[in-house]
């Protein structure tokens, strides 16, 4: 686990650093040579990079067995699984979140739980808000038990501009509901599995708020 990801105090996530440095030093460069018309708009580029990676803080749930959305954005879909062809192995409820490049991009734990595996798979790089994105797009599998075992899955998924899924965490870490995990960079999908039984209060179309907004319930 890396704890200074996971605990970020900064208003921008650590890996927007080295992009914000390097936006910086080019306007420096270009308003130093005369270039500034250039300038201004490397200048835009690097306020854009700050807004992207912004990491504002959130008040967590600590509403018994309550799931938060683990992403910005909005509910494309809520589907339920009738049978053990997906990454729960049983039957389960899939949520699907899509980010634009306008939401924070922070990913945060749906539910507190031990990692169990985390798994990541090359793939396309389709649209995020097409379905097709979900079963051929390059993914991170994040596998959690809770403590009164139930089984639940988080996917990063890359998108047609997103091509770097970051994770933070690793097999073994114990995880607060809302902890930090991990991000995707300009734009993707994230899609959480919640066993059969679980209360859904969620909406497709809905705007989350990652580590703040309900989804559900556990059984």
């Amino acid at each position: 686990m890396d704890i200074s990801q996971i605990n970020n105090k900064w208003p921008i996530a650590k890996p927007g650093f080295p992009f914000i440095l390097i936006s910086l030093a080019f306007t420096i460069l270009f308003c130093l040579i005369g270039l500034k018309f250039v300038a201004v708009l490397t200048g835009i580029i690097t306020l854009f990079i700050i807004f992207f990676f912004r990491d504002p803080e959130r008040t967590n749930s600590n509403e018994p067995k309550a799931v938060v959305t683990p992403a910005d954005g909005r509910i494309l879909e809520i589907i339920n699984l009738n049978d053990s062809n997906n990454p729960l192995g049983e039957t389960a409820v899939k949520i699907s979140i899509f980010m634009s490049i306008f939401n924070v991009h922070v990913n945060r734990i749906p539910v507190g739980g031990v990692i169990r595996k985390i798994v990541y798979n090359p793939g396309k790089f389709f649209s995020a808000n097409l379905d097709k994105a979900s079963e051929y797009n390059e993914n991170n599998r994040v596998f959690l038990q809770t403590s009164d075992k139930h089984k639940v899955a988080c996917i990063q998924i890359a998108g047609l501009i997103a091509r770097r899924i970051v994770c933070w965490i690793k097999a073994g870490d114990q995880m607060e509901t809302g902890q930090r995990f991990g991000l995707i960079r300009f734009g993707s999908r994230l899609e959480v599995f919640l066993p059969a039984g679980s209360r859904i209060i969620a909406l497709p179309h809905q705007k989350v708020k990652a580590g703040k907004t309900i989804i559900g319930y556990l059984p």
